[in-house]
C-alpha cells in the first residue's frame, strides 16, 4: 500500500491530547511504519468577557478563556496491518481525530 496518512487531534485538554498522540505513536512502530510528529499546532484562545452583575456596575466584568489544543501526526510508509492497528485503537472521549489518506 504504502500511503501518507495524515491524523489531526484536537481537545480542550492538553494531557488527553498528548496522550492519545503518544499512545497512536506507540501502536504505528509497532507495525513497522514510520512516523513523524505529533507536531504541535497553534493553541485556539477564545476569551469571553461577561458583567458580574445584571445592571449595575458595568466596569465590573470577568473572563473566561477556552483553549483548545492539536497534533499532527504523519504516517509514511502504512500497510494494511497499520491501518487495522489504528482502527481498533481506543482514545479517550475528548479528543477529535480527523484522519486523512
Amino acid at each position: 500500500m504504502s500511503q501518507k496518512i495524515r491524523i489531526k487531534l484536537k481537545s480542550y485538554d492538553y494531557n488527553l491530547v498528548d496522550k492519545s498522540a503518544e499512545k497512536i505513536v506507540r501502536t504505528v512502530k509497532q507495525t513497522g511504519a514510520v512516523v513523524s510528529g505529533p507536531i504541535p499546532l497553534p493553541t485556539h484562545k477564545k476569551i469571553f468577557t461577561v458583567n458580574r452583575s445584571t445592571f449595575v456596575n458595568k466596569k465590573s466584568r470577568e473572563q473566561f478563556q477556552l483553549c483548545s489544543y492539536k497534533r499532527l501526526l504523519d504516517i509514511y510508509s502504512s500497510t494494511s496491518k497499520t491501518i487495522d492497528a489504528l482502527m481498533k485503537l481506543e482514545l479517550p472521549s475528548g479528543v477529535e481525530v480527523e484522519i486523512k489518506v
